[in-house]
């Protein structure tokens, strides 16, 4: 009983003081000497007093703790028949938080997980709404630290998701957030999209909206990270979760002040893919990455090396959305802790890499921004690190790659990308074709290992990018994603020069037509050029070829152009013969 009026006074705000620290270090000596004297009930409570002292106190982890653990956990399989339904929820939880907080996976942890996983089955008839909740999230922890185990909770899962549906009124806001966040986790570790899984979600998401006033600042960060990881996993957004997706996001300015670091990487996570994954929601998107980017800075003492690598990749997603000397800002005062850490994972070295590549890239294709050569020595340090993997992903070859372009390197890797020819792509190519016969095109060309571009016109260096809805925020035709304009920079670092055309400017002829001359004048095939004469004249397939004109002249005539020449210049012209110099 003391010990649990210990964790409770912790998880109610009670200061960590050198007096508390002394009280429970006293305490714990006596779960290990009186481990054979607890009821079913005391062990459950100790237990989740132990994950809950470990939960709060951070890093406080002194020996006796550990060893009270493993006396508790040995307890169990001794006292399985005696424990409820709410026992067997409490004692899931604590082995689920005890594994989050770095609890070895010892073979008695193990066991005892296993020893529980049974009674969720032959339980669930009796299980409490707030019970539900807690064990899928529980479910979710361990599915996602111990995958040895996967066959068994994915059982327990299968048991416990028909009663999501069965009691959907019944479930708090808490329960709502746990619940959610446990399927999203769930799928994001391989469980299959079963019907009875996407009925939970289903019946789950209304209560979104219902109540959406009570949910708190973590409950928020939750939820709209598993919106997006449940987006990701079925693909295609569907009404109800993207009316979840609208309600939760005004909420996000509300709470701005409440979010904890953690919270705020994957608050911005979640905001950038979905800028992806649902493109309606400009406006709301917007704002809560106004909201939540002066937070960044401020609290940017208290973040983690993964996190800043989200935070990176995340301000670098929505390109133009964000304003850039923010960003830049930010990029200045957070990169150098990824760089300096030996520790980061592949994929957090990849995700800032991406990020510092878009940073650069925004601020080369603006003419009067100060460049900040820094963060190219960034780039250069994490690229070093990435040099001798081979990553199977098609994504992560693509950001090496790209890497080794824009530092002038020797791309290590060989990169297979998919092509494909659009429809307004297509347009375009038809239309130059049709006005410039001569005129060689190249299409899905790949250059300097980089993805491939849509047109390539070879004897003249131009790249036309003809740009669809996925490349603009929410779709809108103005708002250059990141991974845009990463390859516009990357293309005329190389000493391309690019065209964008918007397909949206191609439904109509008057529409194409001023991106048509445009490339015309970039050839030099407009006939005139600030009023001189600027006549480009030439042979293919048997065609003579002018600027607005073509002539299929036989082997033996001449061809005369004095007219044409009298009629701009006012002077006489010459004659020409076909196949004259």
């Amino acid at each position: 009983n003391l010990l649990w009026a210990m964790a409770k006074l912790v998880d109610n705000g009670q200061k960590w003081s050198p007096e508390f620290y002394g009280a429970v270090a006293a305490l714990l000596p006596h779960v290990i000497a009186r481990k054979d004297q607890f009821t079913s009930q005391h062990i459950v409570n100790l237990l989740w007093v132990m994950a809950k002292l470990l939960d709060n106190g951070q890093e406080w982890t002194p020996p006796e703790l550990k060893e009270a653990v493993a006396a508790l956990l040995s307890q169990v399989n001794e006292h399985k028949d005696q424990f409820n339904a709410q026992h067997i929820a409490n004692l899931l939880w604590a082995m689920a938080k005890l594994s989050d907080n770095g609890q070895e996976q010892t073979p008695e942890f193990s066991a005892t997980v296993a020893v529980l996983l049974p009674h969720v089955k032959a339980q669930k008839a009796n299980f409490k709404p707030q019970e539900i909740a807690i064990l899928l999230w529980a479910m979710a922890k361990l599915v996602d630290n111990r995958q040895e185990q996967a066959t068994g909770l994915m059982e327990a899962v299968v048991a416990l998701l028909p009663l999501v549906n069965a009691k959907k009124d019944q479930f708090n806001a808490q329960g709502v957030t746990n619940l959610l966040w446990a399927v999203a986790k769930l799928v994001d570790n391989g469980q299959e999209q079963t019907p009875v899984l996407k009925e939970a979600v289903v019946a789950l998401l209304p209560q979104v909206n219902a109540q959406k006033d009570q949910f708190n600042a973590q409950g928020i960060a939750n939820l709209l990270w598993a919106m997006v990881k449940l987006v990701d996993d079925v693909q295609e957004p569907t009404p109800e979760l993207k009316k979840a997706v609208t309600t939760l996001l005004p909420q996000v300015n509300e709470q701005k002040a409440n979010f904890k670091p953690q919270e705020i990487a994957n608050l911005l996570w979640a905001t950038a893919k979905l800028v992806d994954d649902v493109q309606e929601q400009t406006l709301e998107f917007k704002e809560a990455v106004t909201a939540l980017l002066p937070h960044v800075n401020a609290q940017k003492a208290n973040f983690k090396p993964q996190e800043i690598a989200v935070l990176l990749w995340a301000m670098a997603k929505p390109g133009e959305l964000v304003e850039l000397n923010l960003v830049t800002s930010i990029f200045k005062s957070l990169v150098h802790k990824i760089s300096e850490n030996p520790q980061l994972s592949q994929k957090a070295i990849l995700m800032s890499l991406w990020g510092v590549m878009v940073c650069c890239a925004r601020l080369s294709l603006v003419s009067t921004a100060n460049k900040y050569n820094v963060l190219e020595k960034h780039m250069d340090d994490l690229f070093t690190r990435l040099e001798n993997t081979s990553p199977d992903n098609e994504e992560d070859q693509t950001i090496i790659a790209m890497a080794a372009s824009w530092l002038g390197r020797v791309c290590p890797l060989d990169p297979h990308y998919p092509t494909m020819t659009s429809k307004p792509q297509t347009v375009v190519r038809n239309q130059l074709q049709s006005c410039m016969p001569s005129l060689k095109i190249e299409e899905e060309k790949s250059l300097n290992s980089l993805p491939p571009v849509d047109l390539l016109l070879p004897d003249h260096n131009i790249v036309i990018e003809v740009q669809g809805p996925s490349h603009y925020v929410s779709g809108d035709f103005k708002t250059r994603k990141g991974s845009t304009l990463l390859k516009i920079a990357l293309l005329q670092k190389a000493g391309f020069e690019v065209i964008e055309i918007p397909a949206n400017q191609l439904w109509h002829q008057d529409l194409r037509k001023p991106f048509i001359d445009q490339i015309k004048a970039r050839v030099n095939i407009l006939p005139q050029s600030h009023g001189s004469v600027a006549l480009n004249i030439g042979w293919a397939d048997e065609t003579l070829v002018t600027a607005d004109k073509a002539w299929q002249p036989s082997d033996h005539c001449y061809l005369t152009i004095e007219e044409r020449l009298k009629e701009q210049t006012g002077k006489p012209g010459n004659r020409m013969k076909k196949n004259s110099p």
